[in-house]
């Protein structure tokens, strides 16, 4: 009898009492649903805001757009990338290097160490300049700009073995002759005759094996160009009816 009781008093709460919680549980979900819209919405037009005014060169524009997005979001790491990028353009390097290094706070990620050791390289913190680099490396050691910025430290702290190194590692990872020249650079302010003509050796066979490169490439592609009009170009004739 008790059981009975309880599966009416069930129903009578699934017919009556159910149907009226549910839509404002429902109503419930589709407001937080408008918010969340409404919310990213905000924030993709003040990011376009951002990049649009940076590349106008509208610093003060930019500046307000990401500050709003820190305001509404204040761990926002790409926030607070950008704006250091901004404050280092505008040479106000003590606000970069602050925004850069909460950055990384946030987000423990190579560009925010680079960023930083550039300001850093510019300022003449030769020092802090090549320990951010090589931080930025050990997180992501396959870009070359990484191995050439850190280079770049060494030589300017005198170090000039460790420079090369560093530019040789660029080297094989960009194999490229504006690298070399970096390379040849560093021979030639030492004077070591012999690594300059060695140098400048390879960059002649670089740019050797770079002008031959292109030039089957253009063969290769003259080819195939042929081949499309010949393709394009060709008559078939319709096969002549058998007679029955």
């Amino acid at each position: 009898m008790l059981g009975v009781t309880l599966i009416i008093v069930l129903c009578l709460y699934l017919i009556f009492l159910y149907p009226i919680r549910k839509p404002a549980e429902v109503k419930e979900a589709e407001e937080k649903a408008e918010r969340s819209e409404k919310y990213n919405n905000q924030m993709k037009k003040l990011w376009d805001v951002a990049q649009t005014s940076m590349k106008d060169r509208k610093p003060l524009r930019a500046e307000k757009a990401l500050l709003t997005i820190l305001k509404f979001d204040e761990k926002n790491a790409a926030a607070y990338n950008r704006l250091g990028i901004l404050y280092a353009k505008e040479q106000n390097y003590d606000e970069a290097i602050e925004c850069f290094e909460i950055a990384q706070s946030l987000d423990n990620n190579a560009s925010s160490l680079h960023n930083v050791g550039l300001i850093y390289l510019e300022t003449g913190a030769y020092e802090k300049a090549a320990m951010a680099f090589e931080q930025a490396i050990d997180l992501e050691d396959k870009v070359p700009a990484r191995h050439i910025a850190l280079a770049k430290a060494y030589e300017k702290m005198g170090q000039r073995k460790r420079a090369i190194e560093s530019l040789e590692t660029a080297f094989s990872l960009d194999n490229s002759t504006t690298t070399l020249r970096l390379i040849l650079a560093i021979y030639e302010d030492a004077e070591d005759v012999e690594k300059i003509s060695e140098t400048t050796a390879r960059i002649e066979q670089k740019i050797a094996e770079d002008n031959a490169r292109r030039e089957a490439e253009a063969q290769l592609r003259k080819r195939q160009a042929r081949r499309l009009v010949r393709r394009q170009t060709k008559i078939v004739y319709p096969k002549k009816s058998r007679k029955i």
